[in-house]
C-alpha cells in the first residue's frame, strides 16, 4: 500500500471546531452584573478573584469530575455498624472547599457593617453555579438556615458561628470537635409533598430541651450535612424541629438514609429518604408554628433556585455565543447569519431580565430594615422564581440547538445545564406552589402588592406596550374573580412587568425590544421570533464581552 492510500484513510484533520471555552472570567465578561456592582459602588475584588478561578480549565474540569462521579451511600462499615455516611469524588470537596472559603455559604451575622453583603454573596452564587450546581444545594441551605435557627438563641450561640464560618470540613463530628458545619432541610413526605400538613413525623417532649422524633422524610437533600431543620407535629401541632447527626457527647443521632435518590439531573448533590427512629431534635421557634419559623429557610432557598437558574441562563448564553462566534456555516461564522442572530438576541435579553431580577431582589434584602423593601422581596421571589424557573428549561433547550449536536453530548456541559434546567422550578417550590404564594402575600399582606405596584409604576412612561401592560394588570387586580384558577396567568404577568421595570430603570439596550416582545405582540411562542431590530448585533457583542 503506498503512502497517498495510507493517507487517505486516516481522520482528516479536524477544523471549524470552536476552541474549548475556558482561561476567561465569569464577572468581567458579565456586562450586565459587572454594570449592576458598578452602580451599586460594590467592592467587588474577591468576586473577580472568584470569576477567574471559576473560568480555569482547573475549576471547569472539577464541575465535570464531580458530576460524571455522583455520590455513594455507604450506610455500614465493615463490621456492620450502621453508619449512614455518603461518599463524594475529591472534585465535590474541592469545589465545597472554594465556596465555603468564598464565603457564599455564610449569612451575614446580626453586627456585619456591610450593607452590601447578601448582593456580594447572590453574585457569588450565580458565579459558582455556572460551574456546577449540585454543590451549591448544601452551601444554600447553610447559608439559609441561620436565620430561622435564630429563633433559638441557646442553639444559634453554638451552632451559628460553625454555620457561618469560611472553613469547611467535611466530616461529621460533635461540635466541640469541629470549626464549621454545613446544613440540611427536610420537610416532604411521600403521602404529602408539598401539602406538609399531611406530615406523620412526630415529636415526644422530654423533660429536657430536646425531644424523640419518628417518622421520615421522603425527600432530603445534602443528608451528609451536620444540621438539618426538619418539620414534624408535636403535641401543639406542626413545628420546625433542628437535628443534629452528631449530639454533644459525640454519639451518632438515628438518621437512617434508606437510599440516594436517582434524579434526573444535579448528579453531584446527595438527595435522599431518611427514617428517623427516636431521633433527637431540638424545637425551633414556637410550637405549632413550624412552617413560619422554617419559612425562614425556605424563602433564601427559594431565592437560590430563583438565581439558580438565571445563572443556567448565562451560561446557556456564553456557550451558545462563544460557539456561534468560532463556527462557520455557508461562508461565514454562524453567529453572522440573521435567523441566528434572532435566537441569541432572544435568550440574551431572556438572561439579562433573569439576572435583573435576582440583583435587585439581593438589593432588596440588604436594605429589608425598610418595611416597603421587605415587601417588596416578599413578594418578588415568588413572582421572580415562578417566572424564571419556568422559563428554564425551554431557554435551556434553545441554547442548546445553537451547538447543534455537539450541545446534545456528555463532552459539551449543555447536556448537563439541560438536565439541571427543571430542578430548580420543582425545589423550594413548584409552580403551583409559587403561584399560590403570591396569592397569599397579595391577601394576608397588601403592603406587599403595593410594594411592587410601586415598583412597576417607576418605569412608566418609557415604553407604551410596558404602560399598556402595567395598565391592564392593574385593572385586573382591582376585581379578580376566581384567583386560583387565574394565578399562573396574573404572576407570569407581574413576573414579565417586574423584569421590563428593571430593564428600562437600568437603561438596557435591550429594553424596549424586552418590553416589546414580552409585554407587547412583537414575539411567537418560541425563541428567535423577535420583530426585526437593528442592534442585534451590538446587543450580542456587549452579551460577552470575551471575544467582542
Amino acid at each position: 500500500m503506498d503512502k497517498s492510500s495510507t493517507a487517505s484513510s486516516r481522520t482528516h484533520e479536524v477544523f471549524n471546531q470552536p476552541p474549548p471555552l475556558n482561561n476567561y472570567n465569569l464577572l468581567t465578561t458579565d456586562p450586565v452584573v459587572s454594570s449592576y456592582l458598578r452602580t451599586h459602588h460594590v467592592a467587588a475584588d474577591e468576586l473577580t478573584d472568584l470569576g477567574a478561578w471559576l473560568g480555569t480549565p482547573e475549576a471547569i474540569e472539577l464541575g465535570r469530575l464531580a458530576n460524571a462521579n455522583p455520590p455513594i451511600l455507604r450506610s455500614h462499615d465493615a463490621a456492620g455498624n450502621r453508619i449512614d455516611e455518603v461518599e463524594f469524588h475529591p472534585a465535590y470537596h474541592q469545589l465545597m472547599q472554594k465556596t465555603i472559603s468564598a464565603g457564599i455559604a455564610a449569612f451575614p451575622s446580626e453586627t456585619n457593617q456591610d450593607h452590601h453583603y447578601h448582593l456580594k454573596r447572590a453574585v457569588g452564587m450565580y458565579l459558582i453555579s455556572q460551574n456546577e450546581a449540585g454543590h451549591g444545594c448544601p452551601i444554600s441551605m447553610t447559608y439559609a438556615a441561620v436565620p430561622a435557627l435564630r429563633a433559638n438563641p441557646e442553639l444559634a450561640k453554638i451552632y451559628e458561628p460553625m454555620l457561618r464560618s469560611h472553613d469547611y470540613s467535611g466530616p461529621l463530628g460533635p461540635p466541640s470537635t469541629k470549626h464549621s458545619a454545613t446544613s440540611g432541610m427536610g420537610m416532604t413526605e411521600k403521602q404529602g409533598g408539598s401539602d406538609v400538613r399531611a406530615n406523620t413525623t412526630v415529636a415526644l417532649e422530654t423533660s429536657g430541651p430536646e425531644s424523640i422524633i419518628t417518622g421520615h422524610k421522603w425527600f432530603c437533600s445534602a443528608p451528609m450535612s451536620d444540621v438539618f431543620l426538619i418539620l414534624a407535629k408535636d403535641s401543639v401541632g406542626l413545628s420546625c424541629y433542628f437535628v443534629p447527626r452528631i449530639l454533644p457527647d459525640g454519639t451518632r443521632n438515628t438518621f437512617i438514609i434508606e437510599r440516594l435518590k436517582d434524579k434526573l439531573g444535579n448528579r453531584s448533590n446527595a438527595s435522599s429518604e431518611i427514617e428517623f427512629d427516636h431521633t433527637v431534635g431540638y424545637r425551633v421557634g414556637e410550637a405549632g408554628h413550624g412552617v413560619r419559623a422554617i419559612f425562614e429557610m425556605v424563602g433564601f432557598c427559594r431565592f437560590d433556585s430563583m438565581l439558580g437558574s438565571a445563572a443556567q441562563m448565562r451560561q446557556g448564553l456564553v456557550q451558545a455565543i462563544h460557539y456561534t462566534r468560532n463556527r462557520n456555516a455557508f461562508g461565514r461564522a454562524v453567529i453572522d447569519h440573521d435567523l441566528m442572530q434572532n435566537v441569541l438576541v432572544d435568550l440574551a435579553i431572556e438572561s439579562e431580565a433573569a439576572t435583573l431580577a435576582f440583583l435587585r431582589l439581593a438589593t432588596a434584602d440588604d436594605n429589608s430594615a425598610d418595611p416597603t423593601q421587605a415587601a417588596f422581596r416578599r413578594i418578588g421571589v415568588a413572582i421572580a422564581k415562578f417566572l424564571i424557573c419556568k422559563r428554564a428549561p425551554a431557554y435551556m433547550a434553545e441554547a442548546m440547538e445553537c451547538l447543534g449536536g455537539n450541545g446534545y453530548v456528555e463532552e459539551s456541559i449543555m447536556a448537563r445545564l439541560f438536565r439541571e434546567s427543571p430542578l430548580n422550578g420543582i425545589w423550594e417550590g413548584s409552580g403551583n406552589v409559587n403561584a399560590l404564594d403570591v396569592l397569599r402575600a397579595m391577601a394576608k399582606e397588601p403592603q406587599s402588592t403595593e410594594a411592587l405596584l410601586d415598583e412597576l409604576e417607576a418605569s412608566r412612561g418609557a415604553n407604551r406596550s410596558y404602560d399598556l401592560a402595567l395598565d391592564a394588570i392593574k385593572s385586573d387586580l382591582s376585581h379578580l374573580e376566581n384567583p386560583e384558577w387565574m394565578a399562573r396567568s396574573l404572576v407570569e404577568r407581574m413576573g414579565l412587568l417586574l423584569q421590563g421595570s428593571l430593564m428600562l430603570a437600568n437603561g438596557s439596550q435591550a429594553a424596549d425590544i424586552f418590553c416589546d416582545s414580552r409585554l407587547g405582540t412583537n414575539h411567537g411562542s418560541v425563541y428567535g421570533t423577535l420583530g426585526v431590530t437593528r442592534d442585534a448585533k451590538a446587543i450580542l457583542e456587549s452579551s460577552f464581552e470575551l471575544y467582542s
